[in-house]
């Protein structure tokens, strides 16, 4: 899809420029003459990229670019200011208020398209995020983006790429009021220490003796463990086309010496601030994720999880012909426990008893709580005899030692029944394997509770 960029200028000649170089690439271009029409537009959310002018009559740039970055529903929208000042402490002015950048007229097309498109992939990747991220707040996890709205951008770990020893010790200087701030000179060693440094920036010259920083830049956008982590460019003058090349491999800003100090604490602080709020959209993907598979009291993976894996680990199975055990565990007289002693103790028992299954079972085993007190295990590459051995060491560790309640008020004894059963037969169904189990476990429970019960296939 088309990036839907947003200029807004009151000059209608400034508007039809910028419309026509958009849209001769391809970008889908909305104008608005003022700042109220503007943050109405991206309200709405129809826009990607707003690339907005500073002197307007109604509010100007700098106020409409404010209201969007302390805005929980708009902050996350890229705004470049396209404008006729080119005083510097206009320009920190802009990126204060939260401009994630600001191009002087007259903007040269390619600078401009670079621009642009480097920060539409930011916006879509950003996007897809939010929309993973959207079942994190139907299970009650906290949006992200009031704290991103409050968060200062201070703080961070910068690592500084830079091997000019009077550059590197300026810059470190500046950037140490507001972050920790590791430095590194030798660039053949700058990927490892960025990819075991756990930073928030990194920030590389391009300008480096012997070495390519724009390959630098590309490994770091090509590892696992930094392909995330935002890059902050600086290069001479002279050197504006290769940070031009620098956005097109994914880099995020850039700077040209002289480095003014007030523009790279900002750049620095906006970087950070997206960096955690992508990071936090990422935790709650992830965290949702988890949340969607495991039972929230024990930890145990939930019976969603475990029928839709069941069936895998049986195919595996049958295609490897290896034997896989299943065993169906039910907390005896649980009831009673909720009865006697309050639902605070019954959950006290389950808790403990996923930890106590969890010391007795193998890292490849799936462990499932299947509702209520009945919970599931999974053993691939084991036959009966010894998931019956497994089994039995599981009811011992659960009947061997009482289990505290009312955070350790008091401890009472619980006893476990196991139905047990193999998947030996290729193509069987999961199905028929879980009523096998299930089964036997009747059939333990039948015979007095506290025991194993194996139901061959």
């Amino acid at each position: 899809m088309s990036a839907r960029i947003l200029v807004v200028d009151d000059v209608p000649a400034n508007v039809k420029l910028l419309e026509a170089r958009l849209s001769a690439e391809y970008f889908d271009v909305m104008t608005a003459s003022n700042g109220t029409e503007a943050l109405a537009i991206c309200h709405r959310a129809e826009c990607d990229i707003i690339l907005l002018d500073v002197m307007m009559p109604d509010m100007d740039g700098f106020e409409v670019c404010r209201r969007l970055k302390t805005d929980p529903a708009t902050h996350h929208i890229p705004v470049v200011m396209v404008t006729a000042l080119d005083s510097p402490a206009d320009r920190n002015r802009g990126l204060e208020a939260g401009a994630d950048d600001f191009l002087t007229k007259p903007v040269s097309d390619v600078v401009l398209i670079a621009r642009v498109r480097s920060l539409t992939r930011l916006k879509m990747m950003t996007d897809e995020l939010r929309m993973r991220a959207i079942t994190s707040l139907e299970i009650g996890m906290q949006a992200p983006e009031r704290s991103a709205v409050a968060d200062t951008g201070k703080g961070g770990r910068i690592l500084l790429v830079d091997d000019r020893e009077s550059s590197y010790e300026r810059l470190a200087t500046i950037l140490a009021a507001e972050h920790t701030i590791d430095v590194e000179p030798n660039p053949t060693e700058a990927l490892f220490h960025a990819a075991e440094g756990n930073y928030d920036l990194l920030i590389v010259s391009l300008d480096l003796n012997n070495f390519d920083g724009l390959r630098l830049c590309s490994q770091a956008r090509s590892l696992e463990r930094t392909r995330h982590v935002p890059i902050l460019a600086i290069a001479d003058p002279e050197n504006s086309t290769r940070l031009l090349r620098g956005l097109e491999i994914g880099v995020n800003d850039y700077l040209l010496r002289p480095i003014d100090k007030t523009e790279l604490l900002a750049r620095a602080r906006t970087q950070i601030r997206r960096r955690r709020y992508t990071d936090h959209l990422r935790d709650n993907v992830q965290n949702s994720i988890e949340m969607a598979i495991t039972d929230a009291l024990t930890g145990l993976h939930n019976r969603r999880y475990m029928e839709s894996h069941l069936a895998t680990l049986a195919e595996q199975a049958a295609t490897r012909g290896k034997p896989l055990a299943l065993m169906i565990l039910d907390i005896d007289y649980f009831k009673s426990i909720n009865d006697n002693y309050g639902h605070d103790a019954g959950d006290d028992v389950l808790r403990e008893f996923a930890v106590r299954v969890r010391k007795s079972i193998r890292g490849i085993d799936l462990a499932c709580r299947y509702g209520g007190e009945e919970f599931v295990i999974v053993m691939p590459e084991t036959d009966l005899h010894v998931a019956g051995m497994v089994a039995e060491r599981l009811r011992r560790s659960i009947a061997g030692e009482p289990f505290a309640i009312h955070k350790g008020a008091k401890r009472i004894e619980v006893t476990i029944s196991i139905g047990l059963t193999t998947l030996e037969q290729k193509g069987e169904a999961v199905a028929d394997v879980l009523k096998r189990a299930d089964t036997a476990l009747y059939r333990a429970k039948h015979d007095g509770r506290n025991r194993v019960v194996s139901h061959a296939a």
